[in-house]
């Protein structure tokens, strides 16, 4: 008989992964004052809310994704939080640190990974999340030319966003997770499902809001201020000035009718992990592979939150499945493989001619214990954009060791690359008490028909357009298991990347998702091509950010 933990984290999920296993077989000086915490009154002609470092109010609206892990080594900890009630609030805040000598850090989601949109010392965070939420802060504007424009504050989350434009047959394309908002995501290139069908997010920008140093409002477009919007978009975010609002060029469901998806769940197994990968690996080899497929595998520990990709999936399984439910009848998630996969059409042909047969036959093909799959259904736009949404704030509630991995490589297949990276994932997620669990994504990206690869000259400086993959590899952990997620990571980056790397020959790595060194001057060129695109966005810096006040932290591009 089969033992049954009693760990919530772990109950259950054991019985069945036994089952699946049996059936596989097996620089600048931030403006951060130093000293202690000292009283700081509110700032005077600011109406919305503000919170005193030391108060409970203060720890409850500090808190961002990456305080779990973050929280002390970046110092987190703000004198004050500050949520404007308004572009005037905005304004006084910048103002009273300017007079101050000391610096803002901007959230809007608070969703990055090592918490460079914090801050520490008597600096101030600006909190933005709930600022600009009025009915005119998020509109479609007027059609030009049978283009669609969206008019959207940098306050509405991804989730908010998705819907409004599916109430108007319309889409965009971004991430998966629901609560970043619209401001990180697109400084950062908002990352996601549509990456080689219609690029990021931020390829679709065509003017910015912004409140600079002085307190002036500026509207910013490629042509008023060419280096400008270049470096807002991928340079350094948050360090330039305060968006407050963006206009969207969108897309309309009725130019892509015919569009299909498959989101499909399968019970963890290696050889299953093996084969998706190394599909994913064959479209990025392949530099010729049409823009109309999209294609991410997901593999995710026990108890990962899934009915928050599947609203109301926990009554479907308990009706299929019973015997994933414990004798208390709480769901016990098994290790678990996800597959997100696209076709759309972009011609009259494409649709007479459909998705090659094999392409959704072949990602479900050889496991017997599929426990729920939504099948390849044919939807607007709109609606599959919502399929792809991660509706929790957090994979895990849980310390994490976070990796995000770019390759521009064209022979992972021939370097075995899957095989290697099934074995990484399969030493974490295979033991039942490691105490550390696995959230992944891999993703392709490349070929010379994609939209991330072919908008690299559209005036925008995200980084590493000629990139074929994407590699999220991410260990949650118990506080005190913190040195097995290291000793985990450390293998990946020694094995996976450099001159013998089996994924990357070289070390490219993401602003949203960013990793080890904070100081931004000692790492640049793991973000940023070449030195002169460096300077670039540093004299950029230089002009925007004249007092320090967008300079919260080390993880900023330097000035020049």
């Amino acid at each position: 008989m089969l033992k049954i933990l009693t760990s919530p984290l772990r109950r259950l999920a054991s019985i069945l992964d036994h089952i699946s296993d049996s059936i596989a077989g097996k620089e600048d000086k931030p403006s951060r004052v130093t000293a202690s915490s000292s009283d700081m009154a509110t700032i005077e002609g600011i109406t919305g809310q503000q919170f005193v470092k030391g108060t409970q109010a203060w720890e409850n609206n500090r808190y961002q994704y990456a305080t779990s892990s973050h929280g002390i080594d970046h110092d987190m900890n703000p004198q004050i939080v500050i949520q404007p009630r308004n572009k005037e609030d905005i304004k006084t805040a910048l103002k009273y640190a300017k007079e101050q000598g000391i610096a803002v850090a901007i959230r809007t989601g608070g969703h990055q990974y090592s918490g460079a949109s914090s801050t520490g010392g008597k600096n101030i965070q600006l909190d933005l999340q709930r600022t600009f939420r009025s009915p005119d802060d998020l509109k479609v504007l007027p059609f030009k030319d049978g283009k669609a424009f969206v008019y959207t504050s940098v306050s509405h989350s991804i989730s908010e966003l998705n819907t409004f434009l599916g109430s108007n047959s319309l889409f965009v394309p971004h991430g998966q997770c629901s609560h970043v908002h619209v401001g990180g995501h697109v400084q950062t290139g908002g990352y996601g499902q549509l990456g080689r069908s219609f690029g990021l997010f931020g390829d679709h920008v065509r003017s910015l809001t912004l409140i600079n140093a002085d307190s002036l409002e500026i509207e910013v477009t490629r042509s008023s201020d060419p280096d400008l919007f270049y470096a807002l978009l991928g340079g350094s975010p948050g360090n330039f000035g305060v968006i407050t609002h963006i206009v969207l060029e969108v897309h309309q469901d009725k130019n892509y009718s015919g569009a299909m998806g498959l989101r499909a769940l399968f019970l963890y197994n290696k050889s299953t992990v093996e084969r998706l990968i190394s599909y994913v690996a064959e479209i990025g080899d392949n530099p010729d592979y049409p823009r109309n497929y999209d294609l991410c595998v997901s593999v995710l520990s026990s108890s990962f939150p899934l009915r928050a990709l599947w609203p109301g999936l926990d009554s479907e399984i308990k009706e299929e499945h019973p015997g994933i439910y414990g004798e208390d009848n709480i769901l016990g998630w098994p290790r678990s493989i996800i597959v997100y996969a696209q076709w759309v059409p972009f011609s009259d042909e494409d649709r007479e001619k459909g998705p090659d047969p094999e392409f959704f036959e072949r990602l479900q093909r050889g496991n017997p214990i599929k426990i729920f799959q939504d099948g390849v259904v044919k939807k607007p736009m709109s609606e599959l954009t919502k399929m792809w949404l991660f509706e929790d704030v957090r994979e895990f509630d849980l310390p994490y060791e976070k990796r995000t991995y770019l390759t521009s490589s064209t022979s992972l297949v021939e370097d075995k690359w899957p095989e290697w990276v099934t074995g990484r994932i399969d030493e974490l997620v295979a033991p039942i008490d490691n105490f550390c669990w696995l959230s992944c994504q891999i993703q392709a990206f490349g070929g010379k028909n994609s939209k991330f690869t072919t908008n690299a000259d559209n005036g925008t400086s995200y980084s590493w357009r000629d990139s074929t993959v994407c590699a999220t590899l991410d260990a949650f952990h118990w506080s005190d298991h913190k040195d097995t997620a290291l000793e985990w990571q450390a293998k990946n980056d020694s094995e996976g990347i450099g001159e013998k790397g089996k994924f990357s020959k070289q070390d490219r790595r993401v602003l949203w998702g960013s990793y080890g060194e904070f100081e931004m001057g000692r790492v640049w060129e793991t973000y940023f091509e070449d030195r002169e695109k460096y300077q670039r966005l540093g004299k950029v810096r230089s002009r925007m950010d004249p007092y320090g006040t967008f300079t919260p932290n080390g993880f900023c591009v330097k000035k020049a």
